[in-house]
Parts: structure tokens; C-alpha cells; sequence
């Protein structure tokens, strides 16, 4: 049976075709937008859209369950969705809504999940029994994959370590708390910590090579991400005690993140003598979403 996917994302939508048997390529591809200021029901019609052209560019009908990755999370004791910043999908019940639309079962999972579970399966960290998968870009988040597996969660929450507090830190969050993981280690908060030095405001890839061309200002920045990254990450693996950790998402290109140092950094945190968590390099791109979503439906 092939595998059907949907990559539901606040600009576009993409759809995918996969064959179980060569799962790292998709055989058909294809994007709509998302169109979200329009409203929830027609973001219900454009992924129906999508659908529909994969049945058109495929010659195939539409399988018995298709895998669907969402912004946010849902809710297990509603089935609503819950803090997604496409906002039109929050309380609404986006898998039963969509499973009468198209007529199918439907599974959910968030776009970190299917992050998670691609590099899992398929990518980096295939052939590890833990892995997680880490997404550090505007904003910080994560799946946990056992045994090929999502692990969801009672609250389905399991992965979002973006929330959790990191000693001494005090800026304010948009979840309504002070000092989260996010407000230090999203992109946005490197480059606020850099301005915060410099009083000038640029991107992170430029501090990156700021700081590779010897800038003091780049390197404390780069430091303190390294540091603060050691010690957000070593209470996961403390808790979670994972084989791999799959880091994605703009931040998570930076070389850092792959040296002794930052290893180091970690060891300073975790219960054990030594660190043999491996920290790997996503291998799917842009493809890891729309994999995940299809990789629901095995």
C-alpha cells in the first residue's frame, strides 16, 4: 500500500506519494497555499485540494488512511487543536472535520512529530531505538520517536522541551511564563542577546560569520547559545537517555552544535560520566515534514 501525506504548513500545504519499499523518495509532490486569513473551512478545502491533485498526478484513488503534520498539537481529551500559530485551527476538531471531508481515516501528528519520525525512520537517525528530534529556528520544539513510533503523550505535549525554564533566565515568553528555553536558544533571541551587545540588529547567519571572522560581540553570542543549549539539553537526555538527537531547523545549521565543545557543554549537565548521545544532522530538508505526515499511515 503506498503511503499518503499531507504537510500542513502557515503558507503552504504539500502532499506526497510514498512507496513503502523506496520511502526516501517521493513518487508524486505537489504544494498548495494555505491560505489561513480566509478561514478554517477553507483550509479544509485547500488540503482536500491537495488530495484531489495527488489523485489527478497519480492515476491512483485516494488510500483508506492518509497522515496529516499540523501546526500545534491536539488536545487527546477534546481532539481540538491547541497551540498552533495558524490560529483559524485552534479548538477545531481538524482530524473528524477532515476524515468527513475526504472521506477517509485521518491521523495527526504535529509538524515536529513528523520532523521527528522522518529522521528517525528514514533519515539521520534511522536504525536508533530513541530518538529526538529537535527543531531550533523563530521558535524551539521537538518530537520523541521509540521504536519507530511518535511518542504523543498523555496531554500530547510528549517533546515540546521549548517550555521548560532555564536557570537564572527571565525574558518573557509569548506561552505567558518567563524564561523559557525558547527565549534563549529561537533564532530571534540569538539575535536579540547579539543586539543586546552591539546595538545593531542582524541575522543570525551573520553573527555566525561575525564570529567565525574573530568579532568578540559574534562569539560571546555563539558561547552563550552553546552553554545554554548544554544545559536545556542535558535535562532531556538525563529524563529521556536517548541514542540520537536530530537537530533541525535554521539555528540547528549552525556547526556549533556538532563540536567537542558543545559536547562538553552537555557533560556539564547530565548524571552520567560521559555523553554518547550522538548530536546528528537532519538528512530529509524540506522533505522531513511531508515524510513524517505519510509515515502516519503505516
Amino acid at each position: 500500500m503506498l503511503l499518503w501525506g499531507i504537510d500542513l504548513g502557515g503558507t503552504k500545504i504539500e502532499g506526497a506519494i510514498l512507496d513503502p519499499a523506496n520511502p526516501a523518495a517521493a513518487m508524486h509532490r505537489l504544494r498548495e497555499p494555505t491560505e489561513s486569513p480566509k478561514g478554517y473551512d477553507h483550509v479544509l478545502s485547500q488540503i482536500a485540494r491537495v488530495v484531489e491533485r495527488l489523485e489527478e498526478v497519480s492515476g491512483i484513488s485516494r488510500p483508506s488512511v492518509i497522515g496529516i503534520g499540523t501546526p500545534g498539537a491536539t488536545e487527546p481529551s477534546t481532539g481540538g487543536i491547541k497551540n498552533s500559530n495558524t490560529t483559524c485551527l485552534n479548538g477545531r476538531p481538524l482530524r473528524d472535520d477532515l476524515s468527513r471531508k475526504l472521506g477517509i481515516e485521518v491521523r495527526l501528528a504535529n509538524d515536529a512529530n513528523c520532523f521527528a519520525l522522518a529522521e528517525a525512520t528514514l533519515g539521520a537517525g534511522a536504525g536508533n531505538k530513541v530518538v529526538m528530534g529537535l527543531i531550533l529556528g523563530t521558535g524551539v520544539g521537538g518530537g520523541i520517536v521509540i521504536n519507530d513510533r511518535i511518542l504523543e503523550g498523555l496531554h500530547g505535549i510528549a517533546g515540546e522541551w521549548g517550555h521548560n525554564p532555564l536557570c537564572g533566565e527571565t525574558t518573557n515568553c509569548y506561552c505567558g511564563r518567563k524564561g523559557c528555553i525558547e527565549t534563549v536558544l529561537a533564532g530571534p533571541s540569538v539575535e536579540r542577546h547579539y543586539r543586546s551587545l552591539t546595538g545593531e540588529s542582524v541575522r543570525l547567519p551573520v553573527i555566525a560569520e561575525r564570529a567565525q571572522a574573530g568579532e568578540e560581540a559574534a562569539q560571546a553570542s555563539l558561547s552563550r547559545l552553546r552553554d545554554k543549549f548544554g544545559e536545556a539539553i542535558a535535562a532531556v537526555i538525563n529524563i529521556l537517555d536517548p541514542d540520537a538527537i536530530v537537530i533541525g531547523g535554521g539555528v540547528g545549521n549552525l556547526d556549533l552544535f556538532y563540536t567537542e565543545d558543545c559536547r562538553r557543554a552537555v557533560a556539564e549537565h547530565t548524571f552520567n560520566h560521559e555523553v554518547r548521545t550522538q548530536f546528528l544532522r537532519p538528512q530529509l530538508g524540506d522533505s522531513a515534514g511531508v515524510f513524517g505526515a505519510a509515515m502516519l499511515a503505516r
